[in-house]
């Protein structure tokens, strides 16, 4: 970008604050990131620097190891120079870039759990037992008889906090590495959202089990044949997934699922199917499907044409399915946001450090950006 688009930002940046509201500019520079109205490849962090430190062209002479003089290197810290506005600015370009990352439409843990805000690491969750069916007749005049819940809770796993530090150095200043502060704030982010997406993948697919109830001092596994503790039926060990009469298959077992306390089905609307990358193609084409045809047997002459009855399903795959169950044949089915809760503390979060730091003359670092 050409340097009167920086002489331009720094006028906007100058208006804010002279009406004493400089917060104004920072969020009009957000919103205008976020809505893609700021290419941040042609971003330069020299001209950014330039433009938003005092004396900012001289100062990054003086990182030119050419020219520095005595004392040059420790300026930013010896003058107290302010950088506020300057990490304000690279923190959001940086902080656009983590998320672009994290939201990438790869991931699809996101849709396979309810997040939940917590303020607790690991936590005894209480609920209340349905009542079943208790209802009576009642003759006139009679008292209506008393039900009772039967106390039942679920108990979460620790929360672990996790995140990651971009620093902005007086290299990448000087030799204007945009693109590389822009890279390592994605890539960073990217292995920090596929940590999340494999571990949540691990619990929707079975491959690790967190699910205690009661008291239990084990874990039940995710999914079962109604043995030991687990006294459920969601698991088909024989169901190759070929055509729409394996998603019925899948389907039956959930009529035979009772809730523990009162006894009565389990009424489970399966919205959603997980398949390896191997299935993709498959589950779409039964999902797709407009019509099925049924014959009258080997000389099929006779033919009934129906509506896929299959109905509206979400189809979600990634590489990860099949690198987490090690199989390209299994595949889930189920309304997995009403099985599983993801337990957040904080959401992904960014802190920008505050200028002036010990770091700034112990390594150049003339801004840092935490993601958490």
């Amino acid at each position: 970008m050409r340097r009167s688009y920086y002489q331009a930002e720094r006028r906007l940046f100058e208006a804010a604050k002279r009406d004493r509201n400089p917060d104004r500019y920072f969020e009009d520079f957000g919103s205008r990131l976020s809505g893609g109205d700021i290419d941040v490849r042609r971003l330069s962090l020299r001209a950014l620097f330039e433009e938003f430190v005092e004396d900012g062209a001289s100062l990054v002479r003086d990182f030119d190891p050419r020219y520095t003089q005595a004392g040059g290197a420790a300026r930013l810290v010896e003058s107290a120079v302010d950088t506020a506005a300057f990490s304000n600015i690279t923190g959001q370009i940086v902080y656009s870039q983590v998320l672009q990352a994290w939201n990438d439409p790869a991931f699809i843990g996101d849709s396979l759990v309810t997040t939940i805000p917590t303020q607790f690491s690991g936590e005894k969750i209480p609920g209340i037992s349905g009542l079943g069916d208790e209802a009576e007749a009642v003759a006139e005049g009679d008292e209506y008889p008393l039900v009772g819940n039967s106390e039942e809770w679920v108990e979460t796993p620790e929360t672990t906090k996790r995140g990651f530090i971009v620093p902005v150095t007086k290299e990448a200043i000087f030799f204007d590495r945009t693109g590389l502060v822009l890279q390592r704030a994605s890539e960073t982010a990217r292995w920090l959202r596929i940590n999340k997406e494999k571990r949540i993948l691990d619990v929707a697919l079975g491959i690790v089990n967190v699910y205690k109830r009661n008291g239990m001092t084990t874990a039940i596994a995710t999914y079962g044949d109604n043995s030991g503790s687990h006294n459920f039926d969601n698991l088909a060990a024989t169901n190759a997934l070929v055509d729409w009469t394996d998603v019925e298959n899948a389907l039956l077992l959930f009529d035979g699922m009772t809730d523990p306390e009162t006894g009565e089905p389990i009424a489970v609307m399966p919205r959603q199917i997980v398949v390896p990358s191997a299935l993709l193609m498959t589950a779409r084409r039964i999902v797709n499907a407009t019509e099925i045809r049924f014959g009258d047997g080997a000389s099929a002459t006779t033919q009934t044409i129906a509506a896929n009855p299959i109905g509206s399903m979400e189809i979600l795959s990634n590489p990860w399915v099949r690198a987490r169950t090690s199989s390209t044949s299994t595949w889930f089915i189920g309304d997995f946001p009403r099985a599983f809760a993801y337990m957040e503390n904080w959401p992904i979060t960014s802190v920008q450090a505050p200028v002036n730091s010990e770091l700034e003359f112990a390594r150049d670092i003339v801004a840092r950006r935490n993601s958490r």
